[in-house]
């Protein structure tokens, strides 16, 4: 059967995406604001300006005023009367009792409520390892912890408990600007070749299904990181008292 010339071909319109709703406009709103506090493309001190925020995202002032709220209540800044709104700065030693916290925490991925990877889930690990060696190539800070912040929350997805979701995002974030701070005195390719480590020996666990080990290796790597922050850092104190 042939179609005649003046038959209409009828298409149908790809249906239009759902708009965002208020709540998920206030959480992308946050999660773009909070990448950028960590990743220091608003450093330490910066004034982040309510108007001016407004206008970026298309938004009235209180959605932006709610999502500052929220980022003071997380540490990353900080409320200044008659100044605003501004980024506060981090630094390791103050954050020992965050990292002690952290590795309890840590135990906890394999043992409340872990939900079993699927082969897409490993594969998307699998891309990170893969990612982490094509960076290491040309090492750079902020791929670094791109990377390290796709992996975590790869980590957070094993577990099916929100409130320790929610604990361990928090204390991740008020901590991640402090190692892109420190890589200079760290070493990029020694932290990368270590975050590597980790995921190989993650995604090890993850195949054969031992949560429990997922959760020790974690702790081990957090402390690790740690230990070697700490350790560069009392070096840098000593060589400035001897100058």
């Amino acid at each position: 059967m042939t179609l005649g010339a003046d038959a209409a071909i009828v298409t149908e319109a790809a249906p239009a995406p759902r708009p965002l709703s208020a709540r998920e406009r206030f959480e992308r709103i946050y999660r773009i604001l909070r990448d950028r506090i960590c990743l220091l493309d608003y450093p330490p001190g910066s004034h982040l300006s309510e108007e001016e925020l407004a206008q970026e995202f298309q938004i009235s002032r209180t959605p932006v005023r709610r999502v500052l709220a929220r980022l003071e209540s997380e540490g990353l800044v900080q409320s200044v009367h008659g100044v605003g709104t501004l980024v506060t700065d981090v630094d390791i030693e103050e954050l020992q009792q965050v990292y002690d916290l952290r590795l309890e925490l840590a135990l906890l991925i394999g043992r409340l409520s872990p939900i079993p990877r699927t082969a897409a889930d490993l594969d998307r690990i699998r891309a990170l390892i893969a990612r982490c060696d094509s960076d290491l190539l040309n090492p750079d800070q902020r791929a670094f912890l791109r990377l390290n912040m796709d992996f975590f929350h790869e980590l957070t997805a094993m577990t099916g408990n929100q409130p320790l979701r929610e604990i361990s995002e928090r204390l991740y974030f008020q901590v991640a600007r402090v190692v892109l701070k420190m890589m200079p005195r760290l070493g990029l390719v020694e932290e990368f070749t270590a975050f590597r480590r980790e995921m190989e020996e993650v995604l090890a666990a993850a195949e054969i299904g031992d949560w429990e080990s997922i959760g020790h290796i974690r702790r081990a790597h957090i402390s690790m990181s740690f230990h070697r922050m700490m350790r560069h850092s009392s070096k840098h104190e000593e060589a400035d008292r001897r100058r």
